[in-house]
């Protein structure tokens, strides 16, 4: 048994063909996925995907690469929904300095996506659900800002980790949990799957982050939540385990952390 820890069911690769892909994840062992909110206009249809389907979990919140113009985020927004019954996480969330040179001068401060990642931090808090973390070119800030806010009450997986294994304990240390990608399988990412070898059993996670980051062999294609089971077995292979004692782990902390969510 296996859990896809986060893909987006909603985006139309995957939304308009979803029963396929459902029996997919049901062929490949894979039994539960999380659809993660990346923005406020598709967390009704989130949430409504999770309600059809007892085997699927919503989280809410905003990217931090999303800029809303018009719309201005608020505790309360948030706070609604994390109210309903499917909803077990909050994010995903974070900062991303990516495409930094792509802003505006007055944008290059970073301070908007601060304030947006502390309300979210706050509402998580009050909601006592779990962080879904996007870090990227941003981790000294990420990590700054939630040990200042104190993200640990709330408990976090920083998603679809690809910073160094020195980041990676950092990460640990502060109670986190660390969930790895399609990209481990990749022939070139060395320091990933340095650091999924690192993970301890019990804050291991994997994902798709679907319709993106196809693992191997099936990179460039649209990913989906049935090949959860690629990935792990990559990383299985990579830490001399069998595939059902990953699957047993990583299975066994999803359900810790987002303790919301019913097996």
């Amino acid at each position: 048994m296996l859990v896809d820890s986060h893909c987006h069911l909603n985006f139309d690769e995957l939304y308009n063909n979803l029963d396929s892909y459902l029996e997919q994840m049901k062929a490949n062992k894979v039994t539960h996925a999380l659809c993660v909110g990346t923005r406020p206009d598709n967390l009704e249809k989130i949430i409504a995907i999770a309600n059809a389907h007892e085997n699927i979990f919503a989280s809410v919140g905003v990217h931090p690469d999303e800029r809303l113009e018009g719309f201005k985020l608020t505790h309360e927004f948030l706070v609604q929904y994390a109210a309903h019954p499917k909803v077990v996480a909050i994010g995903e969330t974070g900062l991303d300095y990516y495409r930094v040179d792509d802003l505006l001068p007055a944008e290059k401060d970073m301070k908007w996506q601060h304030e947006r990642f502390i309300l979210h931090i706050e509402v998580a808090r009050i909601s006592q659900l779990p962080l879904i973390i996007h870090t990227r070119e941003s981790i000294d800030d990420t990590l700054a800002i939630m040990k200042e806010h104190k993200a640990v009450e709330a408990g976090a997986v920083m998603h679809c980790f690809t910073e160094n294994l020195d980041n990676a304990k950092r990460c640990l240390d502060m109670g986190f949990y660390i969930s790895i990608s399609g990209i481990v399988t990749f022939k070139n990412a060395h320091i990933v799957q340095e650091v999924a070898k690192y993970v301890p059993r019990d804050r291991l996670l994997v994902e798709t982050d679907a319709p993106f980051l196809a693992p191997t062999p099936f990179r460039g294609k649209t990913n989906h939540p049935a090949n959860t089971l690629y990935t792990a077995q990559f990383i299985a292979d990579l830490r001399g385990v069998s595939l059902e004692s990953l699957a047993n782990d990583t299975t066994n902390n999803f359900f810790t952390l987002f303790h919301k969510a019913q097996k």
